[in-house]
């Protein structure tokens, strides 16, 4: 009986022993297999590094080359031809920026476009120096000056002061936000203002210290900047270049452009319409929905805006105070659907 018992554990174990030795040659291929996987993950994470690397060189190469041409026409510019072809290239250098956004390192990006708002400084301050030099200054006659750039509002003397007509450079200590820019309004409270295709054309806009104000721009500005509004809605036709909001709250945005960039901002509505990333920093509170505003000849206006209005990112923000790639950024959020119908008119 025993004899028959330890036969059959023999038997058992030859049994077991060549099923293990079955599945050595099953363990083996498993494992050759997943090594080849792993080698061909790393091949092709190195080749995607290699391309990446290869795209940001190139970036580098023809961003200075462009950059350097941009400086030189601003430096040597002597008539409004010279400042025309400046602004064309910077046109370009702007697209580049946008187009590297993807593959671009966050640090580079924001050398890239720190570079392109002094550029479009530089740009303005020298179209103001090449301007017939005349004697511009706040009208006297609060009523008339206001009733060429607002709506529906009767303003008393402490709004309509601070209504820029072709007035000086905005000028602010250090050589702030205000400097360069020759148009827009300032320092103006409960009003509804307005600016049309001629006289926007092209012009860089600066609106400044504004509260519980509506502002409608009906036209294609280069570049437009919102400066310490309170409670403010700004609607704005395709601007060409960039859209800087700066210490702002409380606020309703409907802007189309190739680049915005949100600094110090909070509590702020966006609808959008960008060919690049959105950029967000230092702000919280902030909603995004698409650009939604609309108004006879616009779209004239985003033919000559340079804009490709199949292409728009509005979804698509960087944080610069948000590195964790694998959790949304507290900072910024898409706005709900149901809260988009906005009667803007």
């Amino acid at each position: 009986m025993e004899a028959a018992s330890c036969s059959a554990a023999a038997a058992n174990g030859a049994v077991g022993s060549q099923r293990d030795r079955s599945l050595v040659p099953e363990r083996l291929q498993r494992r050759e297999q997943e090594r080849q996987l792993e080698v061909e993950r790393r091949k092709q994470k190195r080749q995607n590094q290699e391309v990446e690397e290869e795209k940001s060189d190139f970036f580098a190469a023809a961003f200075a080359r462009e950059r350097a041409a941009v400086e030189e026409l601003l430096e040597s510019g002597e008539s409004m031809e010279q400042l025309d072809e400046a602004a064309a290239r910077l046109q370009g250098l702007q697209k580049l920026v946008n187009d590297a956004v993807l593959f671009l390192a966050a640090y580079d990006l924001r050398q890239g476009q720190e570079a392109l708002t002094r550029l479009q400084a530089t740009l303005a301050e020298r179209r103001q120096e090449l301007q017939p030099k005349k004697r511009f200054a706040f009208k006297t006659r609060r009523k008339d000056a206001v009733s060429a750039t607002t709506v529906d509002a009767a303003p008393g003397p402490a709004a309509a002061e601070g209504i820029l007509a072709f007035s000086p450079p905005l000028k602010e200590e250090g050589g702030g936000i205000g400097s360069g820019f020759v148009f827009g309004f300032s320092n103006v409270e409960s009003q509804v203002l307005e600016k049309r295709a001629e006289e926007l054309h092209q012009r860089d806009v600066l609106l400044t210290e504004l509260s519980k104000c509506t502002v409608r721009l009906y036209g294609n500005p280069n570049t437009l900047r919102l400066a310490k509004a309170r409670g403010c809605t700004l609607l704005c036709g395709p601007v060409s270049t960039s859209v800087f909001l700066e210490d702002c709250s409380d606020c309703v945005l409907a802007v189309a452009c190739q680049q915005l960039r949100v600094h110090t901002t909070r509590d702020t509505r966006i609808f959008l319409q960008v060919t690049s990333r959105a950029i967000v920093e230092d702000c919280s509170g902030i909603q995004f929905a698409p650009y939604t505003w609309s108004y006879p000849g616009i779209d004239k206006d985003f033919e000559g805006s340079g804009l490709d209005r199949s292409k728009n990112n509005w979804n698509d923000v960087d944080d610069f105070n948000w590195l964790a790639r694998d959790t949304a950024s507290p900072n910024w959020s898409i706005l709900p659907e149901e809260e988009r119908t906005v009667q803007w008119d």
